[in-house]
């Protein structure tokens, strides 16, 4: 799967070239916790960023990392992706998601993502043939919705399920995490964004998000 990673990543590169035209950007964000799919990745305050490269023919790549407290370094992953219009209403985002700590190599694993969104809603799909720290296939759904509450001001909500092939495995590493919810408040002020977010999941185990705030501040660069 390391060669095939490899493969994507310079197709994309090969096939994006021919747009001519390319827009960089990036972004950093200091939060007051670090949740991924309900589960706790850093234990307390998380510094994070990255970097896009996106293409006008639709193609795009870029990378992103962010301190976590399981591993000996940080989490780093990495992204290829392809999106478009399928008419004035629907848009589509497809691409592969490669998930490293340097750290413990072990815990790497890789995704194929794809979404549809239609005006302020996103429904999508993230696929693993062998989830984070080898606990076996994965499929993870998900709904997003936000809208703006005024000109500087925009509501978010986010339900999202994860089904695991290997239900005993998984429950190892992640306890019953099945849903995870968010409900966030987005804004600006001279520059910074910031974002209020009350997190949850479904699972009781230690990592497990329980009703818990979050507040995060980020910059684009």
């Amino acid at each position: 799967m390391k060669a095939f990673k490899t493969a994507v990543f310079a197709a994309t590169m090969m096939t994006a070239a021919t747009g001519m035209t390319a827009e960089i950007s990036g972004n950093v964000a200091l939060g007051s916790e670090y949740f991924f799919r309900g589960v706790d990745q850093a234990g307390g305050e998380a510094l994070s960023g990255g970097f896009d490269v996106a293409f006008e023919n639709g193609f795009y790549v870029g990378t992103w990392a962010s301190s976590i407290d399981f591993s000996n370094g940080p989490e780093l992953d990495y992204y290829a992706g392809y999106g478009g219009s399928l008419s004035d209403s629907l848009s589509f985002d497809v691409g592969y998601l490669f998930y490293g700590y340097p750290g413990d190599s072990a815990l790497d694993f890789e995704e194929f993502y794809g979404s549809l969104s239609m005006g302020d809603a996103t429904v999508g799909f993230n696929y693993s043939d062998d989830y984070f720290d080898s606990t076996g296939e994965t499929t993870y759904l998900y709904i997003d919705y936000g809208f703006a509450l005024s000109e500087n001001l925009s509501l978010g909500l986010h339900y999202g399920t994860i089904s695991a092939d290997d239900s005993e495995a998984y429950n190892a590493v992640f306890g019953d995490t099945i849903d995870d919810y968010s409900i966030s408040l987005s804004t600006e002020f001279s520059g910074v964004g910031v974002d209020l977010s009350l997190v949850d999941s479904s699972g009781s185990g230690a990592l497990d998000a329980d009703t818990q705030f979050v507040v995060t501040f980020s910059k684009s660069l």
